[in-house]
């Protein structure tokens, strides 16, 4: 049985450009699965803060050499492999929950993300991205002649 989660939708909203980025930023979580390519989706928290946000994915057991972090078409794309040898065990496996394979999160970035200067660290199995904040350009007026 599949659990999917409610989640709400404001039709009669006006649509605000701003608001709609960020809920698509962070309602995308719901609908990743494991495609056709085997990739699992990581557990991840995403934190907006007043100049930066910060996106902290769950790795545990992975080396940092094993995460591969891009960005294309301002998508950010985490990846981690997690490739383990098996070993051959006398006795009788009864439950095997731990997952070997590959991982992979694509998050669509606001158009307020500085993709210049994200930086990223991993510690104790958890990546941490911070994704500065641009400052909002001003519009553009039109004089009339």
């Amino acid at each position: 049985m599949k659990l999917v989660p409610y989640r709400r939708t404001n039709e009669l909203r006006p649509m605000s450009s701003m608001l709609n980025l960020f809920d698509d930023f962070f309602n995308r979580f719901y609908e990743e699965e494991v495609g056709d390519d085997n990739f699992q989706p990581m557990a991840m928290d995403i934190i907006e803060q007043d100049k930066e946000f910060q996106v902290l994915a769950n790795l545990p057991g992975f080396k940092k050499d094993d995460v591969k972090i891009s960005i294309h078409d301002n998508q950010l794309i985490i990846e981690a492999n997690c490739n383990t040898t098996k070993e051959e065990t006398k006795g009788t496996v009864y439950r095997c929950e731990r997952y070997s394979g590959s991982y992979r999160r694509n998050l669509v970035l606001p158009e307020n993300a500085e993709i210049s200067k994200i930086s990223a660290k991993m510690e104790d199995g958890v990546l941490k991205l911070t994704i500065p904040k641009k400052e909002p350009s001003p519009k553009k007026e039109i004089s009339i002649q």
